[in-house]
């Protein structure tokens, strides 16, 4: 907006495309496109629901009825329809489920608004109406609230299958419920707050759970592993394949000679300076190993690279050793191992050591080899 000069209105610098509402009209405008936003995914709520098929930026093709997954694929342009679609992102984050539910709500409960609004209501008073609604649904609710035991199997199915029922064929319902459970139960963990002595369940699905999807099967041979895998063979050919009860060292650190951060020139000018800077390397790297070796773990895994000089050392120590795993696979050996992630080999206690796995062993499925932990 532009001062004006005395004795004239104010001068708005605008877009020539642009549309500018106010008062009653701005209002009706935000309601309809509430409604239009509930139309798109009205079909795919209730048993006699629709899947939709959408085609993302990509060009990969998606069918799904859950409501969130349609609507983070619509681009819109309205402020009040991304406000709804904002609405159905945090209902997945907090809730994880409804999205579809708490978007038709909205919808309708701002369409009922409409006729108040032609009558000159204000909307002050109608969003107090909505409040004193407010209160009374969260008071029904407390009303119908039930005590859940999380050990009580037959009634936990109940509640997951309440939330998956409508996103799987009926086929596999069961089988897709027992493994949401057994998911969650093997990576909840009790946690003791500060502020009281009542105990919490701390479920980290994003840090702890992995979805692991292998080409080829059925999905009745899907399964959850109360354990670790990941996609690695061992780094040498004649390491251990298989151990039970194993000592496991954790480590980011690489396990090669460390290069240079930026280009390093050396002059030689004697012929045994070079055969020197060779075996400073290959000392550098045999006491590296030699700090591992001495606390005798069975399997090292390590985030960085392994050199085949150390490769050699383990192999001759019958250590087995994994290179170049994701950050997030490592968080999650520690938890299920009990290691300790350590960044030095210097550093290394025996503390850090993990030994609460059973049984590792390498397995193929496929043409790829796998780890189990």
């Amino acid at each position: 907006m532009v001062q004006a000069p005395p004795g004239y209105g104010p001068v708005l610098v605008l877009n020539a495309k642009t549309e500018r509402q106010t008062g009653r009209q701005a209002q009706l405008s935000n309601i309809a496109a509430a409604r239009a936003v509930a139309d798109i995914i009205r079909s795919t709520l209730g048993p006699r629901s629709m899947l939709k098929m959408l085609l993302d930026p990509m060009g990969g093709v998606v069918i799904t009825n859950d409501g969130n997954c349609i609507l983070r694929e619509v681009d819109v342009s309205h402020p009040t329809a991304k406000s709804m679609i904002e609405l159905s992102r945090s209902q997945d984050e907090e809730v994880g489920d409804g999205t579809t539910s708490v978007i038709i709500l909205a919808g309708e409960m701002l369409l009922l608004a409409e006729p108040f609004l032609r009558s000159n209501i204000h909307p002050t008073v109608i969003v107090r109406g909505y409040n004193a609604a407010l209160q009374e649904a969260l008071a029904i609710c407390d009303r119908l609230a039930l005590n859940v035991d999380i050990h009580d199997t037959d009634l936990m199915k109940k509640l997951v299958a309440s939330c998956v029922g409508t996103k799987f064929s009926s086929r596999w319902n069961d089988k897709m419920v027992e493994m949401a459970l057994d998911a969650v139960l093997t990576v909840a963990r009790s946690s003791t707050t500060n502020s009281s002595s009542l105990s919490k369940m701390e479920v980290d699905l994003k840090r702890y759970a992995r979805i692991e999807k292998i080409p080829g099967g059925e999905i009745s041979d899907c399964g959850v592993l109360k354990g670790i895998m990941f996609n690695k063979d061992t780094t040498h050919s004649k390491m251990r394949r298989r151990i039970e009860n194993p000592r496991i060292l954790l480590l980011d650190c690489p396990l090669e000679y460390k290069k240079g951060e930026t280009q390093t020139n050396v002059e030689i000018t004697n012929e045994d300076d070079w055969n020197t800077i060779l075996r400073m390397e290959e000392e550098y790297v045999e006491n590296m190993c030699a700090e591992i070796i001495a606390f005798q773990p069975d399997i090292v895994i390590t985030e960085k690279g392994v050199s085949d000089l150390a490769q050699h050392f383990f192999a001759k120590a019958n250590i087995t050793a994994f290179r170049r795993l994701r950050k997030t696979d490592n968080n999650r050996m520690s938890r299920a191992t009990g290691a300790t992630i350590v960044s030095r080999t210097d550093e290394i206690q025996e503390s850090d050591i993990g030994t609460k796995c059973g049984l590792f062993e390498m397995r193929k499925i496929g043409e790829e080899y796998y780890a189990f932990f």
